[in-house]
């Protein structure tokens, strides 16, 4: 016994030691510095705590100047962030759709008024008759998505756990199908309710009424006159730009980027640069962008919320800012802009840090205000992964290799389990709020449960003799699990 508890106790140290070489590694905003020297530094300023950021790209607007700067790294290598960098930009699309809006309006092609089945005839259930401005506003009672039934939802689940891409497969059909299928809550329709959904039909039904796709569309009555040659939307793989910046959790885990054709005009697939969103944001302060109307607060949230035709307008104290920020899997995204001192910012972030704060910040809203528009994350759930899964496989594998009756079989569901809870935490965990040093203990411990469970494997049977077919079954399909868990959480 003494002999066993030597060797467990020496084989978990060891684990231990080789945990801190594979332990996550948080996000930290890089040293480079790239573009206007003194925005840079103003910038750096701005973030009041540099872990959980690995690069930022900004951009500010000053009496019609726009300067630009890049912070930290664009990815893994160190390569640093230019101005240029592309960024996914998320949701600041949907401020880009609501412009579409304003600007065909503007031209006579459509009313905000009109019905949706009117623009976009194809679609022909109940949501067909709620209108433009209420698509642009969220005020269509619309949900925040429309997965494809049980298998949409279990896709989303996977990719959130895996890490990949939970817009895949969504054109702009998958779309149409979606306005076919939901019907509008109409105790939620006139009222403000954020949706990904109601952007993504109404930027069809844009482009449908034009005949062109909505990339199209963009392109030739937003992008183009504004010189935005840098922005793009990626369809698939192959269209990613070049040199861009690679996403990943604040915790250090990368994640995969999102492209696709459904979801583009809501944020699925667009890439800018803090140069050109400076370009969107001076035109659009002077009035000169196409469908530059779409910030005017028409509809009301609550108090100090008001919202046009995608972009938000919200009073911090003194100031008045309209505003879009985004997120994706591994971006973060903010323009601001106020029009009582004909300021404006772009702050990019190629971590799932929020980056609000910096851009309220350096548009000189007072600290308190700027750090309370944060997105409020629910920081508690990846803090807990990271310890429960950490400990909870170390933990179970000891129990079992101290059970009296045992079988080979269990103990190897065990000891899968035990590693594959190592791994779920690794990624999963949210490892910048929650001591790093702690998953190398969980690497000990488990290690610990396995050395002891391998000095009583050769007194053990290979099943339970009592109920064999229930053993059996019940291990095959805790195996399956802990390899489909395993596959989640591998590169």
């Amino acid at each position: 016994m003494r002999r066993t508890t030597v060797i467990t106790i020496v084989v978990a140290l060891i684990a231990g030691l080789a945990g801190i070489a594979l332990m996550p590694r948080v996000a930290r905003l890089g040293a480079q510095t790239t573009g206007d020297a003194d925005l840079a530094g103003a910038a750096r300023a701005a973030v009041r705590d540099p872990s959980g950021h690995r690069g930022l790209a900004v951009a500010l607007v000053e009496n019609g100047r726009i300067r630009t700067a890049g912070l930290g790294d664009r990815d893994r290598t160190g390569q640093p962030v230019e101005p240029g960098t592309s960024f996914e930009i998320g949701s600041v699309t949907k401020a880009l759709t609501g412009m579409l809006l304003a600007d065909q309006a503007a031209a006579g092609v459509v009313r905000p008024d009109d019905p949706l089945g009117a623009t976009w005839p194809t679609v022909t259930g109940p949501a067909r008759d709620v209108t433009l401005a209420e698509l642009a506003s969220h005020r269509a009672g619309l949900p925040r998505l429309a997965p494809d039934g049980i298998l949409g939802w279990a896709r989303i689940l996977w990719s959130n756990v895996s890490g990949g891409n939970p817009y895949a497969g969504q054109d702009t059909d998958a779309i149409r199908s979606a306005a076919d299928r939901v019907t509008p809550d109409d105790d939620d329709r006139g009222e403000v309710h954020y949706s990904n959904l109601g952007p993504s039909v109404l930027g069809h039904a844009l482009a449908a009424k034009a005949g062109v796709a909505y990339a199209d569309l963009l392109r030739a009555r937003l992008l183009q006159p504004l010189g935005m040659d840098a922005t793009v939307i990626a369809t698939h793989a192959d269209d990613l730009p070049a040199d861009r910046a690679h996403g990943g959790r604040a915790s250090g885990r990368p994640i995969d980027t999102w492209s696709g054709v459904g979801y583009a005009p809501a944020g699925v697939g667009p890439w800018s640069t803090a140069e050109d969103l400076g370009r969107l944001a001076a035109a659009t302060l002077a009035g000169t962008a196409p469908g530059a109307d779409a910030t005017t607060a028409r509809f009301r949230e609550d108090e100090n919320n008001h919202i046009g035709y995608g972009w938000f307008t919200t009073r911090h104290g003194d100031h008045e800012v309209v505003w879009h920020n985004g997120a994706t899997g591994g971006f973060r995204s903010y323009i601001g802009l106020e029009r009582a001192t004909g300021r404006a910012v772009v702050v990019l972030g190629n971590t799932d840090k929020g980056v609000e704060p910096i851009g309220l910040r350096l548009l000189g809203v007072p600290e308190k205000e700027a750090e309370e528009a944060a997105p409020v994350a629910p920081v508690w759930i990846g803090a807990g992964l990271a310890v429960a899964f950490t400990f909870l496989g170390g933990l179970s594998l000891l129990g079992t290799a101290r059970r009296r009756e045992l079988d080979r079989v269990t103990v190897v569901a065990a000891v899968v389990w035990a590693f594959a809870y190592l791994g779920l935490a690794h990624r999963m965990g949210d490892w910048s709020v929650v001591p790093v040093w702690l998953w190398p203990l969980g690497a000990g411990l488990s290690a610990a449960g396995a050395t002891l469970a391998v000095t009583r494997w050769s007194a053990l049977p290979m099943v339970d003799a009592r109920v064999p077919w229930r053993r059996l079954l019940s291990v095959a399909s805790s195996l399956l699990a802990a390899v489909l868990a395993v596959a989640a959480v591998s590169d």
